[in-house]
């Protein structure tokens, strides 16, 4: 078994300190300090017995012993590098479990497809990343799965009546399996109540099949500032190329839930094959050490490039979580389930698409390339890149309108990150 210190005495090891050894030992790897990369496709058995064992333990033909190790066989079903690093993904949000995927979209399209069948129903709050949206409104129908957005404000009411809706449309053998919500919304930042879904959910206990997962989509602010399982939700998806892999260099994306959830998405990403290689395991191992502080800082970055911003007279609005009234619906919902304001915001400029190029064409030390969660700032046109495939009427009603800019904030000074805010927008 590895190591898996989290105390010493009574005191709680805190996430960022277990991110520097968490689940492995030295004494395994000739006594490196640091995780190697285990390159390899395959592993030897100690007998075709324990082979034999190993395997069906693998393919659920016998329940795992207590304390078992599962063993290895094949990096498509696992690899060292890859298990230490789902340990250590799961601390950030007291998960039983994590699994790690080749993308986000890997991520979220398994655990889609693990939990709905045809004749299914998912409603989902809007907006969302451009990718979901693609694989809810042209992908998904095509297997007869049909994906409800939520009309509306996203109240209880709301939510309530799209549910409604969704099951009221389904086939006599259909259910609703999911309930999927991305929060805060890519690129609006719009908050979503969690505790209120898993509220709702938890009403439809008596629906054929058991009541619907709540699954949400927490790259934009975790895993440190939200928490979506401590509000009830049953996983918790990440892009992990954004804040967590956080250099722009690697491509993956994991869920977060209990052992019974996740077992049949393990499942799903064995014989799909959409988990990720042992390279991109090691360096998200690596990326986890410096988490927090990349985080914080942009974080704190973005609180003085966002406040400089929205005094701007060429600026109608801007998207800060920081920003929210304290006393507006989400005012309320950002102090109940965020611990901070995040790091990307939209900029809401004066004018109309001309506007917005002129001043994404301006930039200097901001890039302009989709993405975010880098050390590198990055600026990026949701209405024409992220969100292009969704039709205009839906970008209007979503809030994603042809003026509004995505900046992402990264480690960089923050008097120079608005040193170049403040050049483009003479430019406007």
């Amino acid at each position: 078994m590895r190591r898996t210190i989290t105390h010493i005495g009574d005191h709680a090891l805190a996430p960022s300190s277990l991110m520097m050894s968490y689940g492995y030992d030295p004494k395994l790897s000739e006594g490196a300090i640091k995780c190697p990369v285990f390159q390899s496709s395959t592993f030897v058995f100690e007998s075709a017995a324990a082979g034999k064992s190993v395997m069906q333990l693998a393919y659920g033909l016998r329940e795992r012993g207590v304390a078992e190790d599962p063993g290895l066989i094949y990096s498509r079903i696992n690899n060292p590098a890859l298990e230490i690093l789902e340990d250590r993904l799961a601390l950030w949000d007291g998960a039983e479990r994590a699994l790690v995927f080749a993308s986000g979209m890997a991520a979220i399209s398994t655990t889609i497809l693990s939990m709905a069948r045809p004749g299914d129903a998912i409603v989902y709050t809007p907006p969302v990343y451009g990718g979901t949206d693609f694989l809810f409104e042209k992908l998904l129908p095509q297997f007869g799965i049909r994906c409800h957005p939520v009309s509306g404000d996203l109240s209880a009411e709301s939510m309530q009546a799209s549910v409604e809706q969704a099951r009221a449309e389904l086939a006599t053998t259909g259910r609703l399996a999911v309930i999927y919500a991305e929060t805060p919304a890519n690129p609006t930042n719009r908050l979503v109540d969690l505790a209120m879904l898993a509220d709702l959910a938890r009403s439809l206990e008596g629906q054929p099949g058991g009541r619907p997962r709540l699954v949400v989509d927490n790259t934009m602010l975790g895993p440190l500032w939200q928490k979506p399982l401590a509000h009830g939700a049953d996983i918790a998806l990440y892009s992990l190329t954004k804040y967590v892999g956080g250099h722009s260099d690697l491509i993956a994306g994991s869920c977060v839930g209990s052992e019974g959830d996740l077992a049949a998405i393990s499942g799903f990403r064995t014989i799909l094959g959409t988990m990720t290689d042992p390279h991109t395991a090691w360096l998200l191992m690596r990326s986890l050490e410096t988490l927090s502080l990349r985080m914080r800082q942009s974080e704190a970055s973005a609180w003085k490039v966002a406040e400089t911003l929205r005094k701007h007279p060429k600026v109608e609005q801007v998207g800060f979580l920081g920003f929210v009234e304290p006393d507006s619906d989400q005012g309320r919902i950002y102090a109940r389930q965020c611990t901070g304001a995040g790091s990307t915001f939209s900029v809401i400029l004066r004018g109309g698409e001309a506007e917005a190029f002129r001043f994404l064409d301006s930039l200097k030390l901001i890039k302009l390339a989709v993405s975010l969660g880098g050390t590198e700032s990055l600026a990026s046109y949701p209405a024409g890149m992220t969100h292009v495939d969704v039709a205009p009427e839906m970008q209007k009603a979503y809030g994603i309108s042809d003026n509004l800019v995505r900046l992402s904030v990264g480690v960089e000074e923050p008097d120079d990150l608005i040193a170049d805010c403040l050049q483009a927008l003479e430019h406007v």
